[in-house]
């Protein structure tokens, strides 16, 4: 065989390499367990919710929010780093909810995750600053006194969603708001 008559398939072969190359990420076509977490190639983060589907049950829907991520685009979480965060692939919307649970905050502020998952730091950075809290005191705190930056958290004005697991102790230790 000749090279002119395995043309066709260089360039089609070369056709399915550009192809792949250019691939766009696009949150709705997103299967639901790589939706959360992910960013499209838009620059916006991918947020997966739920309707009610036509037989009464749950249906899961990968959608576009409008948080734009300043430095990344085009990237779908690695399994690795959502491990090591603790975060949950099947996390409806995007809440600070998760920063008041002391577990989560240990393995959000642990070096494996800290240190190495920029994308899941990034969104909780930007949760916690919405809630007036600087990510990086609030990770000291936790590495010194886990306790204290709880009841500094919620003392911040974080508050619990329609449903916490916020602990009785912690509740206990806020005073009271001033009158």
């Amino acid at each position: 065989m000749s090279f002119s008559s395995n043309f066709p398939f260089v360039l089609f072969f070369c056709s399915l390499l550009i192809h792949a190359s250019l691939a766009e990420i696009v949150c709705e076509e997103l299967q639901k367990d790589v939706c959360a977490f992910s960013i499209a190639s838009s620059g916006k983060r991918c947020l997966l919710e739920t309707s009610k589907a036509a037989d009464g049950g749950v249906e899961y829907q990968c959608r576009t929010s409008e948080v734009v991520v300043e430095r990344m685009a085009e990237y779908i979480e690695t399994d690795q780093c959502v491990n090591a965060c603790g975060v949950d692939r099947n996390s409806v919307g995007i809440s600070s909810d998760a920063l008041l649970e002391p577990q989560f905050t240990a393995k959000l502020c642990s070096p494996a995750c800290y240190q190495k998952c920029p994308n899941i730091v990034d969104l909780y950075f930007n949760l916690a600053a919405g809630e007036g809290v600087f990510l990086p005191d609030l990770c000291q705190k936790q590495r010194t006194n886990p306790r204290r930056a709880m009841v500094e958290l919620m003392s911040s004005g974080v508050a619990p969603g329609p449903v916490s697991d916020v602990s009785e102790d912690i509740k206990a230790a806020l005073a009271p708001a001033p009158q």
